[in-house]
């Protein structure tokens, strides 16, 4: 069907949802007649929401009141302009850093109030005032039913049927029920009538003062004053929560305490809202601040006079952890100086003093345990403060090893700090765990005094195997565990130090002294409380096993006549063991243990290939190679001694030290390089073969390589005798029957070697050279690893001379089409490592 006739009824209906605007009964009656579909495809058609054309029914010619959204200002503001002034509104507020006191109650109002409207499905009160765009519902029953909607007009009348209007604007709603109620019962026999109401009307009031978005706005004649607050967005803190009026007509209706509704949740003061009334917000009053050990910390607005007690009440009292018998309370004295006075809360007196604007309370908490405790700390599985017990050992907190020291704790070595309570300076006492808690009540369980804290360390070695355990175990496991293991000697000792470094003085040295070489925890200690060494090595985790029992030295700082300070070495004879030395420690003594030597020094060789016995040897100092071949069983007979690859560990770094340097280099003229005279074309070539030669860098690997003679070393010629080092390679490869060809030819291969070939011959079956390639620098690398060049060669006079198995010819790249005579300089010692290496990889 053409909905094009259609047209003028929808943009008579237009009006209705886009301005609000009142439309006849008739109309919508008319709409409605349409079919679904149709009304569906014109409501598509021109963006009509067909929920908004369902309202009830009108007699006649009665216009409806329509009710707009209740959070929405009067007049033409848009959605995005209320947000935008919204917005302003909070980012004029004045912003409370952490740690700085906020004022109370605004947090109320804290969000957007888009959304927010007041709730209608409740009872009509009783004394609810009708007006126009009110619409009463009547239920007739009896000899007739019918279920009438009679809205209130402009002129504050409803059209009753067969009476004509009937006056009931201003009217409660009780006073119009009774009179509907008894107009039924005189016109219609037998009739009885229930009244209620339908929609409730909206009314324009005003937001003023320091509201975040102050305004007109469109309310639910249900609305409160908290209702209007919050379709405003709120106060801001520059407004007073304590005096907000209430004001119609000019006139003062009353006025809400909003810390009535918050603190005691007192709403008789909030009133209902009429037509034109105007909610007027004054700034704020004078604010006094309470912070401490209460509930609620923050300002408060002063009304009246407010005493300490009831400033208390409003921070909702004291926490258990408060000190009340000394609160501070910091004030502005006549001459504007900010003065501190005490306050005893239990005291009547006290707590009734009258507060001043800007009074500051702060209620202080009560102070640490001072006694009558003792305190663990560390690897332990509870640590913390106990009890303390006069005659209590360590045994009496510590019961057990297993069950009361964690997975990575030092059973062996603990430490007591001990507080002199005249001097309040501290001192350590050395405390044998494992004796102490398996033996309770003997020497090494010691008494425990007021305040002393027990210090349990991590063992190093619990703590490594727990790391490579908890490898594959979860985060939170994982942090769980290292920190029980984070409980070095270093780290617990640390404050203790710094506390006895500030204690000591002229009559009283600084007692410390500092360990290292072969002990478990080198590093400085406080000292023992016996002063001899065997506690000091003790406390260190005692002696490695490479520490030599034969001497140590000990460093001691002396002064002499002078006044002078001077160290001293002392050599200490440890044969006897520790228990046997007769010394005292002295302030700042630093003691040596010294290793033994070549202690636990392993050196090996790996010997591969053709030998009769390969594997890893262990050489002594001073070995040569040819030593460990003969211990070996020498070689076999299919070895080929010629092609020997000897490799050491410390040339390899050296090499690859060498060839990172190049690659650098060759990068660097990579990027600058810029050729005159030549065209763009030759240059991007040249780039690309510059960007090979970077290619064939990095893939090389450095062998550390080192070239000699091994038949002439087997034989015993002294010049080629090798000295081991550690981690040294020898790889005897078999005889070999090919000789290869590397480098800028167009097959790279190696080939069978066959008597009576040349050089030449072998670069032809390799294909050639390449365009790239320098034909006047060929080379061959023997199978001793050795090069030899044309120019420098006794015996390479021509690319005709014969080769041997096991030969390499290395054609080169032709360094000057790149037209830089330092290129070649840069890039030659690189090909010459690429060379070796090809070579002794092809040789195998």
């Amino acid at each position: 069907m053409n909905l094009k006739k259609y047209l003028p009824l929808l943009a008579l209906l237009l009006p209705v949802t886009l301005q609000a605007q009142p439309f006849t009964q008739a109309q919508l009656d008319q709409f409605q007649q349409l079919p679904r579909a149709q009304q569906e495809a014109l409501a598509r058609q021109y963006g009509v929401d067909l929920s908004n054309l369902g309202g009830s029914a009108m007699t006649g010619s009665q216009q409806r009141l329509t009710q707009p959204q209740v959070v929405e200002p009067l007049g033409q503001i848009r959605d995005d302009e209320r947000d935008q002034a919204y917005r302003r509104g909070q980012d004029s507020e004045p912003k409370a850093d952490d740690g700085v006191l906020k004022p109370f109650g605004y947090d109320l109002f804290a969000g957007s109030p888009s959304t927010f409207a007041p709730v209608t499905e409740i009872p009509i009160p009783a004394d609810y005032r009708l007006g126009p765009g009110d619409v009463i519902r009547v239920q007739m029953w009896g000899n007739q039913n019918q279920l009438l909607s009679l809205p209130v007009s402009r002129d504050g009348t409803i059209d009753f049927p067969q009476s004509g209007p009937r006056p009931v604007a201003g009217l409660t709603f009780e006073e119009a029920s009774r009179q509907i109620r008894e107009l039924v019962a005189e016109q219609y026999i037998g009739v009885r009538a229930a009244v209620s109401l339908g929609e409730l009307r909206s009314m324009r009031i005003f937001v003023l003062g320091e509201a975040r978005v102050p305004g007109a706005y469109t309310v639910s004649s249900l609305s409160t004053m908290t209702n209007a607050l919050f379709v405003s967005g709120g106060i801001r803190t520059s407004g007073s929560l304590r005096a907000i009026r209430h004001m119609r007509d000019g006139e003062l209706i009353g006025e809400l305490d909003l810390y009535d509704l918050l603190l005691k949740g007192d709403t008789r003061n909030d009133a209902r809202l009429q037509p034109g009334d105007v909610i007027f917000i004054p700034p704020v009053g004078p604010h006094v601040a309470i912070e401490g050990e209460v509930y609620r910390p923050a300002l408060y607005e002063v009304k009246g006079n407010l005493n300490i007690n009831e400033l208390v009440a409003f921070a909702g009292g004291l926490t258990p952890q408060a000190f009340p018998q000394r609160a501070r309370l910091t004030r502005l004295n006549e001459s504007f100086q900010r003065v501190i006075e005490e306050a005893d809360l239990t005291s009547n007196s006290d707590s009734q003093r009258r507060l001043r604007a800007g009074d500051r309370l702060k209620v202080a908490s009560v102070s640490d345990i001072t006694g009558q405790y003792i305190a663990i700390e560390g690897a332990a599985v509870r640590p913390g403060r106990y009890a303390w017990i006069p005659g209590m050992r360590v045994s009496s907190v510590l019961g057990s090893l297993r069950a009361d020291l964690s997975q990575t704790a030092d059973t062996q070595y603990a430490a007591i700090v001990r507080t002199n309570p005249e001097t309040d300076h501290i001192s350590v006492l050395n405390l044998r765990l494992r004796d102490a808690v398996q033996n309770p009540g003997g020497e090494h369980d010691l008494v425990l005094q007021e305040r002393d804290r027990i210090l349990i360390f991590s063992d190093e070695g619990k703590v490594a195997a727990q790391k490579s355990q908890t490898r594959n175990q979860t985060e939170s496991d994982t942090e769980e565990k290292k920190s029980l293991a984070d409980y070095s000697r270093e780290r617990l000792f640390a404050p203790v130090l710094e506390r006895l470094r500030a204690q000591a003085s002229p009559g009283q040295p600084l007692q410390t002294i500092r360990i290292s070489g072969q002990v478990r925890y080198p590093g400085e200690y406080p000292m023992p409380a016996t002063r001899s060494l065997a506690d000091a090595i003790f406390v260190a985790g005692g002696l490695k096993d490479s520490a030599s029992l034969l001497v140590g030295e000990l460093a001691r700082m002396e002064i002499d006549d002078r006044g002078d300070a001077f160290t001293r070495v002392l050599q200490l004879d440890l044969s006897g063991g520790l228990e046997g030395i007769d010394l005292q420690l002295q302030s700042r003594d630093r003691i040596l243990i010294k290793p033994i030597p070549e202690f636990a020094q392993r050196m090996t060789i790996t010997l591969s290939g053709e030998v009769r016995f390969p594997g890893e040897y262990t050489f002594r100092k001073g070995e040569t190679l040819n030593d460990v071949i003969q211990r070996a069983g020498g070689l076999t007979d299919n070895a080929f001694p010629s092609g020997a690859v000897f490799t050491r560990e410390r040339l390899r770094r050296l090499e690859a030290q060498r060839l990172q340097e190049a690659e650098e280099r060759l990068q660097s003229e990579l990027v600058s390089l810029q050729l005159e005279g030549e065209t763009v074309a030759r240059q991007q070539t040249s780039a690309a073969d510059i960007q090979d030669l970077l290619d064939n860098i990095r893939s090389a690997r450095p062998m550390g390589r080192l070239v000699f003679d091994l038949q002439a070393s087997m034989a015993g010629v002294v010049s080629q005798q090798i000295r081991l080092q550690d981690g040294d390679m020898l790889i005897i490869p078999p005889i070999p029957q090919s000789v290869s060809v590397f480098g800028e030819v167009q097959f790279p291969t190696s080939h069978l070697h066959q008597p009576g070939l040349t050089v030449e011959d072998y670069l032809e079956r390799s294909g050639g050279p390449t365009r790239q390639a320098d034909v006047s620098r060929v080379y061959v690398v023997k199978a001793d690893g050795s090069v030899s060049l044309p120019k420098r060669s006794r015996w390479f006079t021509g690319r005709a001379e014969q080769l041997e198995p096991g030969d390499t010819i290395i054609m080169p790249l032709d360094v000057e089409r790149f037209n830089q005579l330092q290129l070649w300089t840069n890039v030659s010692q690189i090909i010459y490592q690429i060379a070796l290496g090809a070579a002794a990889v092809s040789n195998l």
